[in-house]
């Protein structure tokens, strides 16, 4: 386990390279076909201050696009004391815990490190859920917080969109610019490419890091509890009872225990989270081996 945590701390680490040489590459193409060397260095810089602006205010933001609100324990003793109890059991800080007032059973977990992390549930989750299997939801949100996922998902989360954000300005400037002046249109013609599939590649490093977030905290949670089957038997629930939330956003669809967007064959491909069949299938595995 805790190899698992420093190998996500030194992810960060590769994330952030991997995304920077993406927007710095981008900036390059952009000063080759505007000729301007200066763009590099204003789109490195930029894309930084949105990174550390992110890593501050992202989780703010999550709370507010879901409508979270803020819990102490006499609200709802049945989740607080869930929650108190993995913490004490993880050796983990205490978190803040949210509730969403939503149908739709969900949970996520947000902030930057365990001392400053943020725990939430759906009311449609805590009527859906026995004891046990609420214990195991919880389990893997803190999963979440232990490995340092919250951290990772944020970064990742505040780069993608400065990746797109780029893209897209220098896609427009090329299309619509004024004082392009390039003479070699072979040089165009792969600047314009490289802007359209950077996106694409952003996208993809973003769910290959989330769908494995989601299998370390699904074993996290269930090492935890040491009943997998309960986990095992949420995500089941979540499986047949899910629905769209009321207030939903794209933006943090990989924060969710399940996808809460019920995406089309062509979206799955494009999914956050691992099919639920294969987590199951996992956490049953597991369970036998207790």
């Amino acid at each position: 386990m805790y190899s698992a945590i420093a190998k996500n701390k030194r992810n960060t680490v590769i994330i952030i390279a991997l995304f920077l040489l993406i927007i710095a590459g981008l900036g390059y193409l952009a000063s080759v076909i505007y000729g301007n060397l200066s763009i590099v260095i204003i789109t490195v810089v930029v894309s930084l201050g949105y990174a550390l602006i992110q890593y501050f205010a992202a989780s703010g933001q999550a709370l507010a696009m879901s409508g979270a609100r803020e819990i102490q324990k006499r609200d709802n003793p049945r989740l607080w004391r869930v929650v108190e109890n993995l913490s004490i059991t993880t050796g983990t800080p205490m978190p803040k815990v949210y509730i969403i007032n939503d149908p739709a059973p969900n949970a996520f977990a947000t902030g930057r490190d365990p001392q400053h992390a943020i725990v939430a549930a759906t009311t449609g989750l805590l009527d859906i859920m026995d004891d046990a299997e609420l214990e195991g939801v919880m389990a893997h949100e803190i999963g979440h917080v232990r490995n340092y996922d919250i951290r990772v998902s944020m970064i990742v989360f505040g780069l993608v969109v400065a990746v797109g954000f780029i893209a897209d300005m220098f896609l427009r400037m090329a299309f619509f610019g004024r004082n392009n002046n390039n003479n070699n249109p072979i040089v165009l013609v792969f600047g314009l490419a490289a802007i359209i599939v950077a996106p694409l590649v952003a996208t993809v490093v973003q769910l290959a890091v989330s769908r494995q977030r989601e299998y370390l905290a699904d074993a996290t949670g269930a090492i935890t509890t040491r009943h997998p089957d309960a986990l095992a038997s949420a995500l089941e629930k979540l499986a047949a009872y899910g629905r769209p939330l009321q207030r939903q956003s794209s933006s943090m669809s990989h924060m969710w225990i399940a996808d809460p967007n019920k995406p089309g064959i062509i979206d799955k491909l494009f999914s956050t989270h691992p099919p639920i069949p294969d987590r199951v299938k996992r956490l049953h595995e597991m369970g036998g081996a207790f």
